[in-house]
């Protein structure tokens, strides 16, 4: 992976010393090396993690007469085979880095080499004849890419911290992007926190020119009609999906000039790429894995067996409450959004451990939960579409004692609630029915927040609007995994979550389960193969049933967590937490009701943050790291003391000076 920067003006020359200061806000990115190119109307930055190629892959990369420049985010994984077949027509290659492929694939089909990548991108390519900038990211959103329009020019990066390197860009915050933030656990693309600055969202090309600003899909999720998919057999769909999920573990592994590891977190998803890539590749493995001081949190039992049975070299790294709350300002400044969970807290740490380890590369597990169906509200959307056929049914409700096992505060120690809670909104043909409780309990969040009104808007109304026409004729599973892999997918389990606690480590996620051929067969699935009946994850567990102990394959589907309140009112809270709900600054924020944040951190401090309600949970996690973005982006202007020059080896082709 990589840290991307640019500047496009029409009305004047990119200057040079500012893209050098938006790569200087990237080094974790791009530790490896750095370029920039300069022509009168753009400059491309390139922040490296050497990975593929790592001789020859420099970018900014051009073609061979230097009319086309590309800055590059990502990995192409079928960029062995493009290449040959590139060379077939003609197309010669000075270099074995799969950059150089994108560039020459944009010569011979333009945009419509983006369908053609199996990748994980965000880049930008530069077509000097033509003046026109074109911005690209993959699939399922797991590179990302900003951009912000100001003063006659377009900025764009990898972190909205490279963009506030110029002081012109203004920092506050979008109202609708923190309601937004504050109902689907992430900002929706294109929209940000903060006004002004949108990202590209994912499976999206955008063509900047001097005629404005065209953006437009490449590619669009889908899912089949209801009753009208293809005759599928069970059977020939498991080999299909064993064969396509090895293919992807196998080529993420082995295309790599570095050497690749994989975290192993004792769920099922993790336990199946761990176990292809000990089963179907050559190389020796070392897998990487988090416990937790809480046994509540811990799955160490379950790593351990899964690591023994495939032999491999392990590390694990245990965290407590307080190491979470220590690193929890860190954690906000690369996420640079807030969260309602401090999960992504654990999962710095843990690439810091792989990072010392000598590891640039892990893969994964990320992706599954979403393609194939296995959190647990599509389980519950399940039984209540089932209690909505016959309400009054006490023994249809009593099958939401099912749910969520692995809380401690579980529908089956309270009944009665459950039932009350989760015969809400029992309107089937709302387009949103699996998602209501999560948004109206996340949502409460807002009451909280100082009245605007532009925070009044209906962002679940706003959201809907964006589904497909066709979204009518899906299944209810369908419907509950699009909104979930717009939604969660993107904005927080791979970004929040995933790609800036890994690369501020500076090391790169690879995610089989989002490879694009694994997702378009997932997508034409019928429902039953997915979720057969309560059973989550069907289709995948039969794939892989023999590379796994019985110990993950039937074990209840537990999410990752971490403790939340605890981690920052344990007792040895760092001293950030006191003031980053000063009410002074609480009020200059000007997001939060300064009573009701005194309020809830006296709660905190009477209780120590343990044995919070779920809400309270998301509520003091929401306040401190919204505060910490106030803190660190508007008041402050995104630098760190971490923040350093670009890296040597340094590239610089300015054609301004040149001429």
């Amino acid at each position: 992976m990589c840290g991307i920067t640019g500047v496009l003006s029409f009305e004047s020359t990119p200057d040079l010393g500012l893209i050098t200061q938006m790569l200087s806000r990237l080094p974790h990115r791009g530790p490896d090396g750095s370029g920039i190119y300069r022509d009168p109307h753009v400059a491309l930055g390139h922040a490296r993690l050497a990975i593929i190629d790592v001789a020859g892959g420099a970018q900014p990369m051009s073609n061979r007469d230097g009319s086309v420049w590309v800055t590059f985010n990502g990995e192409i994984f079928n960029y062995v085979e493009l290449r040959q077949e590139l060379t077939a027509l003609g197309h010669q290659f000075t270099t074995a880095s799969d950059t150089e492929v994108i560039v020459h694939a944009w010569e011979q089909w333009q945009e419509g080499c983006f369908e053609r990548f199996n990748g994980q991108w965000a880049l930008a390519i530069w077509e000097r004849d033509r003046e026109r900038l074109v911005l690209s990211r993959d699939r399922c959103g797991v590179r990302p890419l900003y951009f912000t329009r100001h003063g006659g020019r377009l900025l764009f990066a990898s972190e909205v911290k490279a963009l506030f390197a110029d002081p012109q860009v203004p920092r506050e915050f979008d109202r609708v992007g923190l309601a937004e933030a504050m109902t689907f656990w992430s900002t929706v693309a294109p929209r940000t926190v903060f006004a002004g600055i949108q990202q590209l969202p994912p499976g999206h090309v955008s063509i900047i020119d001097r005629g404005g600003q065209r953006t437009f899909p490449y590619w669009q999720l889908q899912f089949p009609p209801r009753g009208e998919e293809e005759p599928q057999d069970f059977e020939q769909n498991v080999r299909d999906l064993r064969e396509r999920v090895i293919e992807a573990v196998r080529v993420r592994f082995e295309r790599s000039d570095v050497p690749v590891g994989a975290y192993l977190s004792g769920g099922l998803d993790s336990a199946i790429t761990a176990a292809v890539i000990a089963r179907y590749t050559d190389a020796p493995l070392q897998t990487f894995s988090l416990r937790f001081a809480d046994s509540d949190y811990d799955e160490g039992s379950f790593q351990s067996v899964m690591a023994q049975r495939l032999g491999t070299e392990h590390h694990h790294l245990t965290v407590h409450a307080h190491d979470i709350g220590e690193a929890f300002p860190t954690v906000v400044r690369h996420t640079e959004a807030p969260i309602l969970r401090a999960a992504p807290a654990p999962m710095l740490l843990l690439s810091g451990l792989a990072r010392e380890r000598g590891f640039k590369v892990v893969v994964t597990g990320e992706g599954a939960d979403e393609v194939f169906a296995g959190y647990d509200i599509f389980r519950e959307a399940r039984l209540r579409q089932f209690i909505a056929r016959n309400p009054d049914s006490e023994v249809r409700a009593r099958g939401l004692e099912l749910l969520y096992p692995w809380l401690g505060r579980s529908p089956g120690q309270s009944p009665a609630f459950a039932r009350e809670f989760f015969s809400q909104r029992l309107d089937p043909a709302d387009p949103a029915f699996s998602h209501r409780t999560r948004w109206d309990t996340t949502s409460k969040l807002l009451g909280m927040t100082m009245p605007h009104p532009d925070q009044d808007s209906d962002v679940a109304a706003t959201l809907l609007e964006r589904m497909p026409p066709e979204h009518s004729q899906w299944d209810p599973l369908s419907r509950a995994q699009w909104l979930e892999m717009v939604t969660l997918l993107p904005g927080y389990i791979l970004s929040s979550q995933g790609d800036r606690m890994l690369m501020a480590n500076s090391v790169e996620g690879r995610f089989p389960f989002l490879d694009r051929d694994v997702v378009d067969l997932a997508n034409r699935l019928p429902a039953r193969h997915k979720l057969l009946g309560l059973n989550e994850k069907h289709i995948l567990k039969e794939a892989f049933k023999d590379l796994l102990p019985d110990e993950i394959l039937n074990r209840p589907k537990q999410p990752y967590r971490a403790p939340d309140a605890a981690s920052f009112f344990d007792g040895s809270s760092a001293t950030w937490v006191d003031e980053m709900v000063d009410s002074d600054l609480v009020s200059a924020a000007g997001v939060f009701e300064p009573r009701y944040v005194a309020a809830l951190v006296a709660k905190c401090r009477r209780t120590g943050g343990v044995r919070m309600s779920n809400t309270d949970n998301m509520r003091i996690t929401a306040v401190l790291s919204t505060q910490l973005i106030y803190h660190q982006f508007i008041e402050g202007d995104g630098s760190s003391e971490q923040d350093r020059p670009p890296a040597p080896p340094m590239t610089v082709v300015d054609l301004v000076t040149a001429s």
